[in-house]
């Protein structure tokens, strides 16, 4: 059983990072936890060491430490209590030849020290008798498969280690396939069903993920559906941990009670478009029994129940959810902040390492880095930002995790307006089961702004220059307005190759209310190579001292410049007006 969680994988210096790359290339979604000061190209910096580690393990996270397997288990030794909560704890030698599985026997830590020792070619210093003797980790079965009475394993396990022999009810081939001592007048027994049962000391039960429950439409509220299920199931005498999942049609996906109903058994969502459905419902079946068979297939077994809106059916083999129908679809526009991997938010890098696809201009996906590795892109110019959405939410509707990149804040200037403007203006029934997120990011101002001081720091105000999608007349009252004002300004997209004169304008403007000698800061390329912040008078800006990748911040009538010892400018907008 491999662990649900991507793992993080922890290094303390520069020499692990190759290393912990392997075996992240193994883990889809693991996260490159690197010491501050000692790792570069990490996907997380950190200061503590025993601190994050023990925020992790809290978490639940699985860890992968490459270092001294003693640090790790004096690091978390206060945390170790409950074998059954723990996740997974492997050690990794720092050249890979050594990988030891410390903590998490329950939850798969022996498969996950197996799966690391195989990109090194290397065995798992596995330690546990039973996974040794017999083949087989009873205590934490393959995915498909529960076990009822964890309890009642550790004694179970001690008998079999003593001579005991076993005698197997049911069919799972990974039990058949083992080393374990199966015998059919065997004292102790191994019951697989998904019927309810009453496990003893005796009999172990594992309930396998047989069950497909299909919900066709939802008048009730999410606790009247769950209840209503809980009763079906107990009336066929059903093991809810034999529910593999909760299926239904696409156009449900955004329903909450299919997602409570979902989280209330621990399993996912699945849905089915109309014509994956239609010719089941052609041969008589009723749409949630068309959804119960589509899911478990033509195999499957229909259970008789009272409701119409609620199906269930038995599938003969354990039921893998990720491979029918399709998820909801998730749709999160980003900003990784102006360039530097060390402006993107924790949330952002989470993001990117859970899509599937990354969807924008070209220059914004190569500020990605590594994160884009193993991603889906659809590359774009930069002023195909209505076609990207469109392309973004019909990926998103297959059931996709798109990711829609913007450098700086994505609601800034950037796509997620475009999102919600097509969503508003071109909308497409399909995109109604699209979760979207927005998650923001630094925007260049901000950068800027911090680059040089606080020229922000009173009130301020942004506008584009850019008269591409509004009237030029409507950017000179704008600026006249926010001049009169007397606000900082943010100015965006300043000057472009064909367009210069705007530039010029609106300094015009700017000077009818301030004073020629008013700072303004040019930030150009923040965070990215040759970046380049300084700061000059207003009568001295002109379109040749900025361009598209320069953000421009007019000081207020407030505004000063600061002089510093070494050289280096300051600029900040008081707090206080006298």
């Amino acid at each position: 059983m491999m662990p649900k969680v991507a793992p993080a994988v922890v290094v303390l210096g520069q020499n692990s990072v190759t290393v912990a790359r392997k075996i992240i290339s193994v883990l889809p979604g693991a996260t490159l936890y690197g010491l501050a000061g000692r790792t570069s190209e990490v996907d997380v910096s950190f200061s503590n060491f025993g601190e994050t580690l023990r925020e992790l393990f809290a978490e639940g996270r699985p860890l992968i430490g490459i270092c001294a397997a003693g640090i790790l288990i004096r690091t978390l030794a206060p945390l170790i209590s409950d074998k059954r909560q723990e996740p997974p704890v492997v050690a990794v030698a720092e050249d890979g030849s050594a990988v030891v599985p410390l903590l998490g026997g329950l939850s798969g830590v022996n498969d996950l020290a197996r799966r690391i020792a195989e990109v090194f070619d290397v065995k798992a210093a596995i330690t546990t008798t039973g996974d040794i003797r017999f083949r087989t980790a009873l205590l934490s079965p393959p995915p498909g498969y529960h076990l009822a009475n964890p309890d009642d394993a550790k004694t179970f396990i001690s008998d079999l280690l003593a001579g005991a022999q076993v005698k197997l009810e049911g069919t799972a081939p990974w039990l058949s396939n083992s080393q374990l001592p199966i015998d059919a007048n065997g004292n102790l027994t191994i019951k697989i069903s998904d019927r309810l049962s009453h496990p003893t000391a005796n009999c172990l039960v594992y309930h396998p993920a047989t069950i497909a429950i299909a919900i066709s439409n939802a008048s009730a509220t999410n606790d009247e559906v769950i209840a209503s299920l809980q009763q079906l199931l107990a009336a066929a005498e059903l093991a809810p941990a034999s529910v593999a999942g909760v299926f239904a049609p696409i156009n449900m996906a955004a329903n909450s009670v299919i997602h409570a109903v979902a989280s209330a058994l621990g399993v996912p969502a699945r849905f089915f478009t109309s014509n994956q459905l239609e010719n089941l419902q052609s041969q008589g079946y009723s749409p949630a029994q068309a959804i119960a068979i589509a899911a478990t297939g033509t195999s499957g077994k229909l259970i008789s129940t009272a409701a119409t809106e609620i199906a269930i059916a038995i599938s003969p083999e354990p039921i893998d959810a990720s491979t029918i129908g399709q998820p909801r679809g998730r749709l999160a526009v980003i900003g990784t902040g102006p360039g530097s991997l060390e402006w993107m938010s924790p949330e952002v890098r989470e993001i990117l390492k859970s899509a599937t696809d990354l969807v924008g201009y070209t220059t914004y996906l190569n500020l990605v880095g590594s994160l884009a590795e193993g991603k889906q892109r659809h590359d774009s110019d930069n002023r195909e930002e209505i076609a990207r959405a469109e392309m973004a939410l019909d990926l998103a509707a297959q059931g996709r995790y798109v990711a829609v990149v913007s450098s700086g804040d994505p609601g800034i200037y950037a796509m997620a307006t475009a999102i919600f403007e097509v969503l508003d203006n071109h909308a497409k029934p399909e995109w109604d089961s699209v979760e979207i997120h927005v998650a923001p990011g630094i925007s260049a101002m901000q950068a800027a702004a911090a680059a040089i001081g606080a020229p922000l720091g009173h009130d301020f105000c942004a506008i584009s220059l850019s008269d591409i999608l509004k009237p030029w007349s409507i950017i000179e009252q704008r600026i006249a307005a926010a001049a009169e004002a007397d606000f900082a300004i943010a100015f965006y997209n300043p000057v472009s190759k064909e367009r210069t004169w705007q530039l010029t304008e609106a300094r015009n403007i700017l000077l009818r209310y301030r004073t020629p000698d008013t700072p303004v800061v040019l930030g150009r390329n923040l965070g990215r190579p040759g970046q380049t912040v300084k700061v000059i008078n207003l009568e001295e800006l002109a379109p040749t001292v900025a361009d598209m990748r320069t953000i421009i911040l007019v000081g207020s009538s407030k505004t000063r410049k600061i002089q510093r010892s070494d050289g280096s400018v300051s600029v900040y907008t008081p707090r206080r007006y006298g």
